[in-house]
Order: C-alpha cells, then structure tokens, then sequence
C-alpha cells in the first residue's frame, strides 16, 4: 500500500499528522475500516449536503466506505481503509477535531461485545469463551472474529457491535483473538434490547387441511423482509412515511402468525436508522403500525 500524497508531500511525514489520524492510518494499513469520532465519542454530523437525508441516504449498508460525501459524515457507513480518503482536505478538518478513532467491526470481520460494567465483565467471564480484551473506561471490549447484527442491551451492562456499527478503538488489546461462539449470537435472540420492541407472537388456526402457517415458509419471510428493507434503502424523499409503510407491509403479512423474531426486526430498524431515522421514529413508526392493524 502505498502513502497517501499528504503524508509524502507534508513536513515531518506521520509526526505532522493529528494522533487521532496517525493511529488511523496504522489500523487501516491492517484492514480496519477506520472514522473519526468527535467529543462525546460520537461520529461526526452530517454535511450541509447531507442533512435530512437531502443526500438520499448514499450509505450502502453491506459495505464501509460506502459513503460517497467527502466528508466523513455518515457515521459508519463512512468507515474506510483507503488513507488517501483518510487524509483528504474534508476529512482532515474532522480530523484536527477528533477527540479518538473508531472502526467498524463487522466490515473488519470482527464482533464487540462491549461490556459496560464491572459486573458485566465478571457475568462475561463465567458465560463467555475467552477472546482478546480491551479495557475501557469503565468496563471491557471483548473482540471475536465473525460477523453478526448489532444489538444493544441484550442484558445489563451489555451491547453487541459488529455489522452497521461502530466501537471506539482504545488499544490492541491482551488476548488470543477467538471465534465468535454460538452464545454470543444467542444473546440477540434469547435477550431482545428493551430499547427495540420485540413483536408478539400471534397464532392463527390452521386452514382446514394445513398443517402449519403457510407464512413460515424460509423462502416466504425472508423475501419479505428483503423487499421492506429494499423499499427502505430506496426512498429518496418522504422517509418517514416509506418506513412505516415498509413496516405496515410486513406485519400485515407476518404480524399474527409467530413467524417475526426480533432478528427481523432488527434488520428493519437497521435499515431505517441507515436512512436517518432515529432509534425513536422506528420505535413509533413499528407502535404505530401494529395499532393500525389491532395487533
């Protein structure tokens, strides 16, 4: 890989760069689709270009460095390896105002469990297989490779990130890096996150003849919550009311029959939030969408 034209050009090469961009550029050197995080460890806001979706939401949810504003201002969606994206004029005034550096971990084939708490970690030590280990400031990371959905508060103290997240890097970290066991991935399901709402599950007598829900067919389900999230990742105005159509459409196919899990909707909020929409409108867009159907 070759240096970015900054860093050949500029005086004092790495030395003349923000510390927040030079450990950066060391992790992107490895793989490690890298942003800039601003105080309060938060990503940077959204250009001029970009706000209220005005850009038509240019994140590409399967991939990092999918953002194609110059700016880093798409939150994960805008993490990348590329160190000549990483030291553009655009990105290095966001750069001279970073307070750390954070990285997207399922891009980088990697799932955090971030351990909020020492009773977190002292729950994570008996429940989990060991792995590499960060110390936080108040807790741990705990880094295995393989890729899963993110999920908040699959119980106290304890989130996941991996795909369309983010995790501040602190350091390398101690530990031999182990494969993402099944317990972890069990997390999201056996422990839905209070702050997403987990549909009920609802049966219907069988047709004279069947015997099952029709509706629980793989092939079926899946097809419909492609075709939401697709309808979702697509609108480039009116986002609001694409979501909760997108959402309406899917509980009103599968919302009384048992077959969503909290998975699926998990993978509709992701695409919501990916468009701009808060944790709180996907909240009320779902609410609001199950009273439409009295469920």
């Amino acid at each position: 890989m070759t240096q970015p034209t900054l860093i050949r050009r500029g005086r004092g090469g790495m030395s003349a760069l923000p510390e927040p961009l030079r450990t950066a550029l060391t992790l992107a050197a490895t793989g490690v689709p890298v942003l800039p995080l601003r105080a309060g460890k938060a990503p940077f806001g959204n250009c001029p270009q970009c706000a209220n979706n005005a850009c038509g939401g240019r994140p590409n949810m399967k991939s990092a460095g999918a953002c194609i504003c110059p700016a880093p201002c798409h939150a994960w969606a805008a993490a990348t390896t590329d160190p000549d994206v990483l030291t553009s004029p655009a990105w290095m005034t966001a750069w001279r105002r970073a307070v750390c550096v954070a990285y997207h971990p399922g891009a980088a084939g990697l799932t955090v469990v971030d351990l909020d708490d020492a009773a977190a970690v002292a729950w994570a030590r008996t429940a989990l297989p060991a792995t590499r280990a960060v110390e936080t400031t108040r807790g741990e990371h705990w880094i295995y490779q393989g890729v899963m959905s993110s999920h908040n508060a699959v119980r106290p103290g304890v989130d996941i990130k991996s795909a369309m997240s983010y995790a501040r890097y602190l350091s390398p970290g101690t530990g031999t890096l182990t494969p993402l066991p099944d317990t972890v991935r069990g997390l999201a399901v056996k422990k839905p996150s209070p702050a997403r709402p987990a549909p009920h599950g609802y049966t219907v007598p069988a047709p004279a003849g069947e015997a099952e829900c029709p509706h629980r067919t793989p092939a079926y389900l899946e097809r419909g919550i492609a075709m939401a999230e697709q309808r979702v990742v697509e609108a480039r105005s009116a986002v609001h009311a694409t979501v909760y159509r997108a959402f309406l459409a899917v509980l009103s196919t599968h919302g009384r029959c048992g077959c969503l899990t909290d998975a699926h909707v998990a993978r509709l909020f992701a695409a919501a939030q990916a468009k701009g929409e808060t944790l709180r409108h996907c909240t009320d867009a779902w609410a609001n969408a199950r009273t439409r159907l009295g469920l």
